[in-house]
């Protein structure tokens, strides 16, 4: 019986330095592994959505609280001579294989979009994964901040063969216009006022 209390024991302290361990290294590398996660996924997004900024947009990103919800959202700017032009935040959808990341740039006036970069995503190769292609994501260049599939009567073409990874794109790019549309007002006070 004693012998067995004595496993107990060291096994327990073991089981307990290890999870303090784990989750002490976990803290430690949590800011490396976002920084990382920034520049190496959505750095490469903004900067086809965003193009002749002199900042850097992954460094300057501010997180908004979404109005209605309990999340918060990050925002990375696209600033030229000390002025705000741009903004792009990710957004997602339910796709085929899960959920579609999708990079959505705006110019400040929210008029325009000025453009998309899909940033993940688990849909199929070859058909799916066409979504993340130049010839999708190039019709978003440019259009006006209300977007629909054709197929609904919009004009955006979907991807043949991929509908439902063609309505994940468009659908997490109407979130981001509405998100966007509810804190411009923060987002060029943030910029401007430099806060």
């Amino acid at each position: 019986m004693n012998e067995t209390l004595k496993m107990i024991v060291v096994l327990s302290l073991i089981c307990g330095l290890s999870g303090f361990t784990l989750a002490s290294l976990k803290d430690a590398t949590n800011d490396k592994i976002e920084e990382q996660v920034m520049t190496y996924v959505q750095g490469p997004a903004i900067s086809n959505v965003l193009i002749g900024f002199d900042n850097s947009p992954v460094k300057d990103r501010k997180k908004f609280d979404i109005p209605g919800t309990d999340t918060q959202i990050t925002v990375f700017p696209a600033i030229k001579d000390g002025k705000l032009f741009g903004v792009a935040l990710e957004s997602a959808a339910k796709g085929y294989g899960g959920n579609v990341g999708v990079m959505v740039g705006f110019n400040i006036d929210g008029v325009n979009l000025s453009g998309i970069g899909i940033t993940t995503m688990k849909e199929t190769p070859g058909i799916g994964a066409r979504v993340a292609k130049h010839g999708f994501t190039k019709q978003f260049r440019g259009h006006p901040a209300s977007v629909e599939l054709s197929s609904k009567g919009g004009d955006i073409d979907g991807i043949a063969g991929a509908t439902i990874s063609s309505t994940a794109s468009v659908e997490a790019v109407k979130k981001a216009i509405n998100i966007f549309a509810q804190l411009k007002p923060q987002i060029t006070a943030a910029w401007i006022k430099g806060s």
